[in-house]
């Protein structure tokens, strides 16, 4: 979103506002579930701890504070991720009674409920067709999770699931800014929410090679050698800035614009369109390059993907700001990636530090980057950017600035 605000950009010519302005986009509330951490100050906390070997399930994930026990037998986990995720980011806001016509829901994924659809097919396969469960379709379908926040909500604007595999996220979050900045909503509930362990999923990224043989993420990492799953849902509620400032909502950041724009898995070496993503989202923001303070990477700890984001970069910034991977701690959660990331960052806000790349224990020398390690980096909050690059080509980069 182009706004003009501190003297940044220039508004554009879309009448949504009485004065014709793009209306500015505040962050009021946040929901995590994360084996990270469940919750933002535990998420926060979890960014900074070394995790176990291995993916990152949430092994004693207990959806009764949110659903009763017939609905969540009838709902697969990446619904009820983002039912609890949903639930905590509203209970932060603050929010009471609202316009459900004008109150959206986005909430994204990349594999959806996949480990419904593998447990049925060895179902099928086993037992035969009578034994596959009538709710097969409704808890698989990539909708379900936003279908369900939506109608717990009572929200009954725009209801939306991007699958834009690990830019899915942070295209649901770019997505929701924009229906608020253009006056179709006036806040919105945005994310994305992922459970994808299974064993076929494992398998084929494994076949892949993509995940780390040691079972750590270590992003820019001289030894990186892959990722570790992660599963969970981050969710933010956006609002209309005038409209949170006049109800006394704590306002968390500002969400200042994003974008999204060579092989179906493997990103371009050179990072150009990596690059290309970062300069829309920093256009769309009114911000300039030697403006950003913080860059939480995409950074898997895959050899060519830190490798194609560190030439992006490179290629957009003289002084390349510090830059952090999230991914170290939390693990990779592909849908859901980009909306962690977020939190993280907002949280970085609010706590004036940037979190360490855990697991780094020897920059790569062919990554000239200035990568966040130790305990965490202090700064001085301003403009940040999220990077999400997904498998078919999907960029997405959001840049999130301070409230104020």
């Amino acid at each position: 979103m182009m706004n003009n605000r501190d003297g940044r950009g220039s508004s554009d010519s879309r009448d949504t506002g009485d004065n014709g302005a793009r209306r500015r986009v505040a962050v009021t509330g946040l929901g995590v579930v994360s084996a990270c951490g469940t919750g933002p100050e535990a998420f926060w906390e979890g960014l900074f701890r070394v995790p176990p070997t291995g993916h990152r399930e949430l092994t004693d994930w207990d959806p009764s504070p949110w659903m009763e026990v017939r609905e969540a037998r009838h709902t697969d986990r990446f619904t009820q991720f983002a039912v609890a995720a949903a639930d905590m980011a509203h209970r932060d806001s603050g929010l009471t009674e609202v316009d459900a016509e004008r109150s959206g829901v986005v909430v994204a994924t990349a594999l959806a409920g996949v480990s419904t659809f593998e447990r049925h097919s060895v179902i099928h396969h086993e037992r035969g067709s009578r034994r596959v469960s009538p709710f097969l379709v409704p808890m698989m379908m990539a909708n379900a999770a936003a279908a369900t926040v939506a109608m717990r909500q009572g929200w009954r604007g725009p209801c939306e699931s991007p699958a834009t595999a690990c830019a899915a996220a942070t295209h649901a979050i770019g997505h929701a800014a924009r229906m608020i900045a253009d006056g179709i909503c006036d806040r919105v509930l945005a994310g994305g929410t992922e459970a994808a362990i299974t064993p076929t999923v494992v398998a084929g990224f494994t076949n892949m090679r993509a995940l780390s043989a040691t079972g750590r993420t270590r992003p820019f990492d001289a030894e990186r050698d892959g990722f570790a799953i992660a599963e969970g849902a981050a969710v933010l509620v956006l609002e209309e800035w005038d409209t949170a400032v006049a109800r006394g909502a704590t306002l968390l950041g500002e969400v200042l614009g994003s974008a999204d724009a060579y092989d179906i898995t493997m990103p371009a070496p050179g990072g150009g369109e990596a690059a290309r993503c970062i300069r829309l989202a920093l256009q769309d923001a009114g911000v300039r390059p030697e403006d950003v303070r913080q860059i939480n990477a995409h950074g898997t700890g895959t050899l060519r993907n830190d490798e194609a984001e560190t030439n992006a970069i490179l290629s957009v910034f003289e002084e390349c700001p510090p830059v952090t991977s999230t991914k170290g701690a939390s693990g990779h959660a592909f849908g859901a990636g980009g909306a962690f990331e977020a939190v993280a960052v907002l949280l970085s806000m609010r706590h004036g530090l940037i979190p360490p790349t855990v697991g780094l224990t020897t920059v790569d020398p062919a990554l000239a980057v200035d990568v966040v390690t130790g305990g965490g980096r202090t700064w001085q909050p301003g403009p940040a950017l999220t990077q999400s690059f997904g498998f078919g080509g999907h960029n997405g980069v959001l840049v999130l600035g301070p409230a104020g």
